[in-house]
């Protein structure tokens, strides 16, 4: 925000300002001299907006980057609709797969894989929550919406500050302890289809130093296609103690627990037949997890910062499936010889992982301007077992009881030592430089073995990687609150544990599976005007080298189809990012209670291989065109919101072949969905309803060659809700 003089404007105030004293009925008035206050909140208009230059020590100038303010979402947040929390974000895809046996949909933008938000750097107020910054970086954990008050998304020129990801960093920030009261309690109660139920119960408060806050939620489903049920169970807790203005303190915990039944793939017949059917009904999945975090903020100086925060992460995920041979059409039926289902496939994973890092910013005086030095350093371990291929029982139940050894029993660890640092340059008024460097050290270990032909193979593996990324930031502020911005910085992606041994997967895998690596860059022009336009457009190129992917090939010796993981070749993501609202009363009237605006939230994105066999050919999963249109009314009581999501077709592989025998690779049609969402508040009571997929469009957004498929997810049909929540 423009940095401006905070006047007096009140009698009150204008004596507080000028100094007021009285002596014999006689007022004498002395002039005193006003500092300078800079401003640096989220400026917004209809809950989307952009962070500041600085915040939190963090640097923000000349980044691509969004904030999404949850609670002005008409949505259905008691299931963590993403396209409509999140569908104002340009160019972001989503890939539905949480009511087909994962715990959130996963997210990306600018054509890269979306499955399980591997691409994103994905953090809760700050920290990681996915098991392993490089190793096993899958989101299974998301805070329920209900409890998050903003979403942060920054992209490629994150790779600086959060790791070197090439999607960038997504931050969900929980709500804090209310100020001023001792307690404050929140109840929501949501019903939907499918029979769905949502129960969302939260308490904060502050009392004198000490402030607190924790929620519990609880979730069941019975799943929109037929052996989907799920329950699950999130919760949170953070006490924190202030013991001066310069600094506090606090530690947080959340939890997840889950259960979760996974009604399998489907070819492409079996979808067109019937999109709602399911070809398994014994395969189930669990995924507890667990997250401590404790951390301190000191402000030694008005100019000065320093953070520290440190995670430690223990969690695990269960797996007993079908064994998939033969993918979708082999039917899950009882033999007639031995009048029992064949056993079943068994995999256990634990997850233990510390990640600390150490925050500091400093402004000091460069010449007329003020000048902001960032930097730190991360240090994270983490231990990961991974077990599979043990042979289960032959019964339909959650089971994971095995006989004879594992097929695999394999050991890996991550350490990972990174120091960054950024500087703002202020060059007069308006013009902003700030380059940055940040140095990436990677330890990979690999202990274990696999049975492969019936012959154990042991593996002992050591991997050392050192890599520096370099990035540069341009920010140019056209008028107070509009700017041009140009980024550019290097991005790393290393192999992870799902590439090298992934579990549940009927692909085969390259053995000499290389590094990702590359850059990103985008430019554009965003800002608000008065309280009735916001808008970001924008363009972006990506370089994405020994991108790993799905390649369809033929086995020599049997003639069959078969699909294998590797390094296809390099890719070029380009195209352009827009994002408009305009507010119609607004633009009419300033100062109306009334709004009437439309977003249009639209993405064109070229994403090919520029080399190897494919060379011309789209990157897989990467859709050309997302466009979402959103038409909102709001008044004091009452806001609702109608939402067309619509997103252009894509390849499940890169050969782009639309048919196939195999239904992992093919062709991914296009679809356009309808969200229909409605909240009207009164008091403190808040009532919400709505419909999502309001045409009941049958589509998919996502094809597999592991669990829960392998083959086509359906995403879900119409589903309607219907919640009330109380504040007291």
């Amino acid at each position: 925000m423009k940095a401006s003089t905070i006047g007096c404007a009140s009698a009150l105030l204008l004596l507080n300002c000028i100094g007021y004293s009285q002596n014999n009925d006689t007022a004498k008035i002395k002039e005193i001299q006003l500092n300078e206050i800079m401003v640096t909140a989220i400026r917004t208009v209809n809950g989307v907006g952009h962070l500041p230059d600085e915040k939190e020590g963090i640097l923000y100038a000349g980044k691509k980057n969004e904030v999404v303010i949850v609670d002005s979402m008409d949505a259905n947040k008691a299931i963590n609709n993403t396209r409509q929390l999140l569908g104002r974000i340009p160019g972001l895809n989503i890939v539905e797969t949480e009511s087909a046996g994962f715990t959130a949909n996963g997210i990306a933008t600018r054509g890269l894989n979306p499955i399980q938000s591997i691409e994103m750097n994905t953090r809760q107020n700050g920290y990681n929550v996915s098991a392993d910054v490089y190793g096993y970086n899958e989101a299974y954990y998301l805070p329920p919406m209900e409890a998050v008050s903003r979403i942060e998304m920054v992209r490629g020129a994150a790779s600086l500050q959060f790791g070197s990801q090439f999607g960038g960093l997504v931050n969900y920030v929980i709500k804090n302890a209310p100020v001023n009261k001792p307690i404050e309690f929140t109840t929501s109660q949501t019903i939907g289809s499918f029979g769905m139920y949502n129960s969302f119960n939260s308490v904060g408060g502050t009392y004198g130093k000490v402030s607190y806050f924790g929620f519990i939620q609880y979730r069941n489903m019975d799943g929109y296609r037929p052996n989907s049920q799920q329950w699950q169970l999130s919760g949170f807790g953070k006490l924190q103690y202030k013991p001066s203005e310069k600094m506090n303190v606090g530690v947080e915990y959340s939890l997840l627990r889950n259960r979760i039944q996974m009604p399998g793939g489907l070819t492409d017949s079996m979808f067109n037949a019937d999109p709602k059917g399911s070809t398994r009904a014994r395969n189930w999945l669990r995924s507890p997890w667990n997250i401590i975090n404790a951390y301190a903020n000191f402000n030694p100086s008005e100019n000065t910062t320093i953070s520290f925060k440190t995670t430690y992460l223990f969690s695990h995920r269960s797996l007993v499936w079908r064994n998939e041979d033969g993918g979708p059409e082999a039917l899950d039926l009882i033999d007639p010889a031995t009048n029992a289902y064949v056993p079943r496939e068994v995999g256990n994973e634990d997850m233990n992982s510390s990640t600390s890092e150490l925050r500091f910013s400093h402004k000091y005086k460069l010449g007329n301007q003020n000048s902001t030095l960032a930097g730190g350093i991360r240090y994270a371990y983490a231990w990961f077992k991974r077990q599979g291929g043990g042979e289960g029982t032959t019964g339909s139940d959650f089971d994971l009881s095995i006989t004879g050894d594992w097929g695999y029993n394999l050991d890996f660890t991550t350490t990972n030592v990174a120091p960054f640092i950024e500087n703002i340059f202020r060059i007069g008024n308006k013009f902003t430089i700030t380059p940055g460097l940040r140095f990436e050290y990677l330890n990979s270990t690999l202990q274990g073995y696999k049975i492969e032909d019936d012959v154990m193979l042991t593996s002992d593996q050591s991997r050392n990687r050192y890599f520096p990324l370099f990035g540069t930031g341009l920010e140019y502020k056209a008028t107070s609150n509009t700017n041009v911005y140009a980024n550019f910085s290097q991005a790393y992606r290393p192999i992870d544990y799902s590439q090298l041994e992934p579990i549940g997967v009927i692909s085969r895998i390259d053995p000499n599976l290389k590094d990702a690596y590359g850059f990103n860059s985008d430019f554009g022009y965003r800002g608000t005007v008065k309280n009735y336009l916001n808008f970001d457009i924008g363009g972006f190129y990506m370089q994405y080298n020994n991108r790993i992917g799905l390649l369809l090939q033929i086995d020599s010796t049997t003639g069959e189809e078969f699909t294998i993981r590797t390094n296809i070749a390099n890719s070029v993501h380009q195209g352009i990012e827009s994002y408009i609202e305009f507010d119609f009363l607004k633009f009419d009237n300033p100062e109306s209670d009334y709004g009437l605006s439309v977003f249009n939230s639209f993405a064109y994105v070229d994403a090919k291989y520029t080399s190897g066999e494919f060379k011309g050919k789209r990157v897989e999963a990467a859709a050309q065109t997302i466009n979402r249109i959103g038409l909102t009314y709001s008044s004091k009581h009452i806001s609702s919101t109608l939402q067309v999501n619509s997103v252009g077709d894509a390849y499940g592989d890169a050969s782009n072949v639309k048919t196939s025998d195999d239904p992992i690779t093919g062709y991914i049609p296009a679809y356009t969905v309808v969200d229909l969402s409605a909240t009207y508040k009164i008091n403190n009571y808040t009532v919400k309803a709505g419909v999502n997929n309001l045409t009941d469009k049958a589509y998919f957004t996502r094809r597999t060659d592991e669990y829960p498929g392998p083959g086509i997810i359906p995403s879900v049909g119409r589903s309607i809700y219907f919640g009330i929540s109380a504040k007291f």
